[in-house]
């Protein structure tokens, strides 16, 4: 695999539909942008590469969409345990965390996270 300069194997987040399967020759964070600016009022951020892995969300891509537009970015992809959505709230500043495998396969339970969350300083609610 070709690396970059200071070893980077990627130097853009390209933009992909269907589920990660078609990709576009157009830069994510562009598109983001640009659906902003058009009027869009929110971004769920799913990084393709992240989804399934539980090795947690893509932070860099979630720090650049949301430095490039004014409205609220939820991290979608790769959370596997409590941690990982400090780490999105935190590392990269999102608004919102979802996960979907890690409750339905009963791994991580959503008391869990939001026990962790609460211990971490962040608001939580009850119900």
């Amino acid at each position: 695999t070709a690396r970059g300069p200071a070893g980077e194997t990627r130097c853009w987040y390209r933009a992909t539909t269907a589920g990660g399967r078609k990709d576009a020759p157009i830069c994510a964070v562009a598109v983001c942008a640009a659906a902003a600016a058009l009027g869009a009022g929110e971004f769920m951020v799913n990084c393709i590469d992240a989804d399934g892995k539980c090795a947690g969300y893509d932070l860099g891509l979630l720090q650049l969409v949301k430095a490039a537009v004014d409205v609220p970015v939820i991290a979608s992809s790769g959370a596997g345990k409590p941690e990982h959505f400090a780490e999105a709230f935190r590392g990269a500043g999102v608004d919102a965390a979802l996960a979907a495998g890690i409750f339905h396969r009963k791994e991580v339970s959503i008391q869990e996270v939001k026990a962790h969350l609460a211990g971490e300083g962040f608001a939580v609610r009850e119900a």
